[in-house]
């Protein structure tokens, strides 16, 4: 009894909640990722380096057209430019105690190329251009963006999946979120919806305010029982929006402004999700349209899944992520 007060006391919540915290069903193993990403320090660069011709050479095993068209959509550099001097090697691309996944998921693919080679990187929610080309986790959808070169960063956080087995037609006619509320866009959408009767919504993060907003924390499999789904965006893009495209239930959201590998910017409104406006007040409108319009939200929902099947071959994505960084050392006249 003692251990789950203990508990109580540093989640402030109760024992169901923290059951719902640790809870891991429908999402990545954690454990697998890091065992596998630790593992990969142990061997020298040179062997990898010696099968990058090898790993390439797989595109023959594919449609090479759609392959070049991912890559550059992710590396839109057009033109040689050389790297700053502050920009340093592969060499001295080591692991740090921040952003430990984001490290990992650059290695899986920058072990294959010489240690000489200058990469330089933004880690964490970028959502500005950089000054010179870099290997981010998003971007700005909007505008010249070619120094933000894409590559799939915090996959184990992001690129979720799921397999919904409850019918669209069955789920309850409403909207639910749980998310952490930080910024003024989210603060809003609950602020407008908090008790509206078709919506299931709050905020799951404590002692910063708004203490009306906060609701108990619900897992995927409660959010699924549910037609309608929030995506919206948080520091860059909305982290849950994979799982819930692969899902049964619409995705909703306004237009995107940030892309990360997902490629966000080539989603259609009303064909991958369904849109509401950018202030959101047309959110009760477009749930009864698609509420008695239920053959264009199964035709929405299956176009989401068939967007889904491109990122869920392993080895066509391999490829594309080397190929991405092929271009930018290329590009940045290093090979």
């Amino acid at each position: 009894m003692v251990f789950l007060n203990y508990n109580n006391f540093i989640t402030g919540g109760s024992v169901n909640q923290i059951a719902k915290k640790l809870s891991v069903r429908h999402k990545n193993n954690k454990f697998l990722y890091y065992a596998i990403s630790f593992a990969r320090q142990i061997f020298p660069r040179i062997i990898f380096k010696s099968r990058l011709k090898l790993k390439l050479s797989a595109i023959k095993d594919f449609d090479a057209d759609y392959i070049r068209k991912r890559v550059d959509y992710y590396n839109k550099l057009e033109k040689n430019v050389d790297l700053s001097d502050a920009v340093s090697t592969l060499r001295y691309f080591k692991m740090k105690k921040k952003n430990k996944t984001y490290f990992f998921d650059s290695y899986e693919y920058t072990r294959y190329f010489d240690s000489f080679l200058k990469m330089d990187y933004k880690f964490g929610d970028v959502t500005f251009v950089p000054d010179e080309p870099a290997i981010v986790k998003s971007r700005p959808i909007n505008g010249d963006n070619s120094n933000s070169v894409l590559l799939n960063l915090d996959k184990i956080r992001h690129f979720t999946f799921i397999n919904d087995r409850k019918d669209f037609r069955k789920k309850k006619d409403m909207l639910v979120s749980r998310n952490y509320v930080r910024q003024p866009h989210r603060l809003k959408f609950l602020e407008m919806y908090i008790d509206h009767p078709m919506c299931n919504i709050g905020k799951i993060n404590k002692n910063d305010g708004h203490e009306d907003l906060l609701r108990e924390i619900m897992t995927f499999d409660e959010q699924l029982e549910y037609k309608f789904i929030l995506c919206l965006e948080g520091h860059d893009v909305a982290s849950n929006l994979k799982w819930v495209m692969s899902s049964q239930s619409l995705a909703v959201m306004p237009v995107p402004k940030y892309e990360t590998w997902f490629m966000e910017g080539k989603l259609i409104p009303n064909h991958h999700y369904m849109l509401i406006k950018e202030d959101y007040s047309d959110l009760e409108e477009r749930m009864v349209y698609y509420m008695t319009h239920t053959d264009e939200a199964l035709e929405i929902i299956r176009n989401a899944h068939q967007y889904i099947e491109n990122f869920k071959n392993k080895r066509r994505e391999d490829l594309i992520s080397l190929l991405v960084l092929e271009k930018y050392f290329s590009r940045t006249n290093q090979i």
